[in-house]
């Protein structure tokens, strides 16, 4: 199988069920960014951090290649029987943040992003899922969007924030607080 096709060359693409949009279509925009997202989760995946992390990142990328390809698919138009999300994905999430805010300090302050390497990684990862969360949102205004996607994408976007807290205080780092000039 070939990596080129060459059908891409005229800012045209398809999408699942064969439908040609151009390469600025919401719907491209929406699925480029899960993709920049799943980047971004596996640069955090090689950091030095604890294997059950790393585990449940790799359950998020699979998840991020789920939202890709529901968001690839033309509505309607696919006969492919694609994986889907469900609530159980969402829940998992929620867990995690409920758990790892068993430790952290209470929140009151905003948080600057930083710390280290891998905690801006986070805050990076976060802000691109929150785009491609408003990319989506965007998208389901005038198309078929599986609601599930959204609200994963707004989960995933929270447990990044609540990870780089986490990693933060596994390392024993003081989080840059935002301490606003009045």
């Amino acid at each position: 199988m070939k990596i080129y096709t060459r059908t891409g060359d005229k800012g045209y693409t398809s999408l699942i069920g064969g439908v040609r949009v151009p390469k600025y279509d919401l719907r491209i925009e929406s699925y480029g960014t899960v993709d920049e997202l799943n980047a971004y989760i596996g640069l955090i995946r090689d950091q030095d951090i604890a294997p059950s992390y790393k585990l449940l990142l790799k359950e998020v990328q699979d998840r991020l290649f789920v939202i890709g390809s529901s968001l690839a698919s033309a509505p309607g138009k696919s006969k492919m029987k694609l994986p889907e999300l469900n609530s159980a994905d969402i829940t998992k999430l929620e867990n995690e943040m409920d758990e790892m805010g068993l430790v952290l300090p209470e929140l009151r302050h905003f948080v600057l992003p930083g710390g280290n390497t891998t905690v801006s990684y986070c805050h990076l990862a976060r802000v691109v899922c929150r785009r491609a969360e408003r990319i989506t949102v965007h998208l389901a205004e005038t198309e078929e969007v599986d609601e599930e996607v959204i609200i994963y994408l707004n989960r995933l976007s929270d447990y990044l924030f609540v990870l780089a807290r986490k990693l933060c205080f596994d390392s024993g780092i003081s989080e840059n607080q935002w301490l606003p000039v009045i």
